[in-house]
């Protein structure tokens, strides 16, 4: 088919967009095909939803390309569902959502909508003498923009001062250029911890190690000059880390590359202990009395990120205890002029939520500071078995650093034994089959059930009795119709204060959780189970992009098996015209993933729209 560009997709969303969204759905009701012509000069009749939308996404392709035509055959309009989403995803997908701090980076970042006075800053550490230059010899190149040069010492009083002063944190400068990052989606622009890691996955997959070794540089530059893999690079998140994965980034990125670079590796796993002991080894902080890890947001005050009104519930209390209306509380409580200590350990816990990138769950509400999370520990436990299997394998089993500290694999696995030891302690419950997170101040379980308690699955800590209890718990608790929930409902039920929906719980589900827990199973050799959640999952993501125009969200409602998400925040991915771009970093990288996992008999029904609960996954 020959198509001219304008007219065709005037006429195309004239026939089929009825409800003038500019996307072609399965809620459009289009009264009649529409009529491509061919070649040798007759034409063909497109009319399933699907292939219109298919073809609304080539035509809109084409005139961001500014063509005037567009050759394309029915064969490509007609593209199996799973290849097509696998194909832009590999193709298209990364490379809209790189971005990168440098000249030529900084065009489209200076747009930036979170510069909420208006003034573009970037904040560069005072460590960092060579992007000091750099930055401040571009200051006169753009309107508006401001470079800011970070004290030697960041306390949090000063991150709280900055707070009406936002900006986006400084990245590895390398050879004149930023060294490139993934962002979460297209509205974002800042590097975002643990999603640089799910997303590296899917990178790895699709041959990109150049773009997931340039993350992890990235990483190493937050490590040596912030002090810690940030939650993002943005001014408020300097006291803020998250779920760390850099053991597991460094080790797959490595063993992904052709050609071996050992001086990478070092710098990478150096870095990567120097995290370990300085960020989540702290005694006091990240490192509680039991022994075990919690998450610790350092921050003073509101968070400035969230969304106005979002602590509205909270405050209320306060107000009505200062016997103040709400707004005028909430100001004299940000100036200091209010001090209230209750409502400032709220605030602790609110932002260790976020460190755990759990924002947010009545899993950790009001708590999350005290509670030693299953997860996070899991994290740790990885970290030290990564470290003696790559100072074995690839040291001789002694690591000299650059302090001068010489590390053994031996040391490494002593740490490790010593923290399984304590989690299954503190933190398996023998009578439910099940790991919780521990508060250490109550000393006692939540029996929360989550998604996280599944991690000692991925990490390897489960023993193989743990792991065959864990997995009855796992589908009878968490699976449903698109794979597995965030937590179960009766937990949600149990724990809420009141109706809000919190985007980290029953109903909704996430690609992280979906990610680690496939590779779980499968390493305990629960294929069947394993292909199961993976299958559910990718049949949601791809009936929801075949009846939606292509669109990839940031979650699910796993239950209803749909991403039109009610909760907090919305569902970044959805707003576009006519095709999406950039679909969702992790969203993405699940995807390639499942596919890579799921034997070939799957991927073929999951062409077909064979819904979940037809294929027989014992069957292998």
């Amino acid at each position: 088919m020959q198509l001219k560009v304008d007219t065709s997709l005037e006429r195309l969303l004239a026939t089929a967009d009825t409800d003038g969204d500019r996307k072609i759905t399965i809620e459009d009701h289009p009264k009649m095909p529409f009529l491509a012509p061919l070649a040798e000069g007759d034409s063909i009749a497109i009319s399933e939803i699907y292939h219109l939308s298919n073809l609304l996404q080539e035509l809109a392709l084409a005139r961001a390309e500014e063509k005037d035509t567009l050759t394309v055959s029915i064969n490509e309009i007609q593209e199996p569902p799973s290849q097509r989403i696998s194909r832009r995803i590999r193709e298209e997908f990364w490379d809209d959502l790189t971005r990168s701090i440098d000249r030529k980076g900084l065009r489209k970042i200076l747009k930036d909508t979170k510069a909420s006075d208006g003034v573009q800053r970037l904040y560069v550490p005072a460590t960092d003498t060579a992007g000091i230059k750099y930055y401040k010899d571009l200051q006169g190149e753009f309107d508006g923009f401001e470079v800011v040069v970070l004290p030697q010492k960041i306390s949090p009083q000063y991150v709280k001062s900055i707070n009406d002063k936002p900006g986006l944190l400084a990245l590895k400068i390398e050879n004149g250029k930023g060294v490139p990052f993934v962002v979460p989606g297209g509205r974002f622009n800042e590097m975002y911890g643990w999603d640089s890691y799910f997303e590296g996955v899917g990178l790895i997959i699709d041959g990109r190690i150049d773009l997931a070794k340039a993350m992890v540089d990235n990483f190493i530059y937050q490590i040596d000059h912030y002090g810690k893999i940030l939650n993002a690079n943005r001014s408020y998140y300097l006291t803020r880390s998250q779920p760390p994965f850099m053991s597991s980034f460094v080790r797959e990125v490595y063993e992904a590359m052709e050609t071996k670079d050992s001086g990478w590796l070092k710098s990478a796993l150096q870095a990567a202990i120097k995290e370990y002991e300085e960020v989540w080894m702290e005694p006091g902080a990240r490192l509680t009395p039991p022994g075990l890890n919690r998450y610790l947001g350092q921050g003073i005050g509101i968070p400035p990120e969230t969304e106005k009104g979002h602590f509205e519930e909270v405050l209320k209390v306060y107000a009505a205890k200062h016997e103040l209306p709400v707004l005028e509380f909430e100001e004299k409580y940000k100036s200091g002029e209010i001090v209230d200590k209750e409502l400032d350990k709220y605030f602790v816990h609110d932002r260790s939520v976020r460190e755990s990138g759990h924002d947010t769950s009545w899993r950790l509400e009001n708590r999350a500071a005290h509670l030693n999370t299953v997860d996070l520990n899991s994290l740790l436990y990885k970290y030290e078995t990564d470290f003696a299997y790559l100072i074995d394998k690839y040291f001789n089993g002694h690591f000299a650093a650059a302090s001068g500290e010489t590390y053994t694999s031996e040391s490494w696995r002593q740490k490790a034994e010593a923290r399984k030891q304590l989690i299954n302690k503190y933190l398996w419950n023998e009578k439910a089959g099940s790991f919780f997170d521990y508060n250490s101040q109550e000393g006692v379980q939540t029996g929360y059930i989550s998604a996280t308690n599944f991690y000692p699955l991925w990490s390897g800590i489960a023993s193989e009795a743990q792991a065959e209890a864990m997995v009855r718990n796992l589908m009878q608790d968490l699976k449903t119709t698109g794979g597995i929930l965030a937590s179960a409902k009766a937990s949600v039920e149990e724990t809420a204060t009141n109706e809000v929906q919190r985007q980290w719980d029953y109903p909704y589900g996430w690609a992280p959780h979906q990610m680690l827990l496939w590779q779980g199973l499968i390493d305990y050799g629960f294929e069947a189970e394993a292909y199961e959640l993976i299958y559910r999952w990718l049949y949601m993501i791809t009936r929801n992009a075949v009846d939606y125009n292509g669109t990839i969200p940031e979650k699910y409602d796993v239950v209803n098996a749909t991403h039109k998400v009610y909760a907090e925040y919305g569902n970044v991915g959805t707003e576009f015209d006519y095709i999406t771009t950039s679909g969702f970093g992790w969203m993405n990288a699940s995807y390639q993933l499942g596919l890579e996992l799921l034997p070939e008999k799957f991927r073929q029904k999951l062409d077909e729209l064979v819904p979940a609960e037809e294929p027989d996954f014992d069957e292998q």
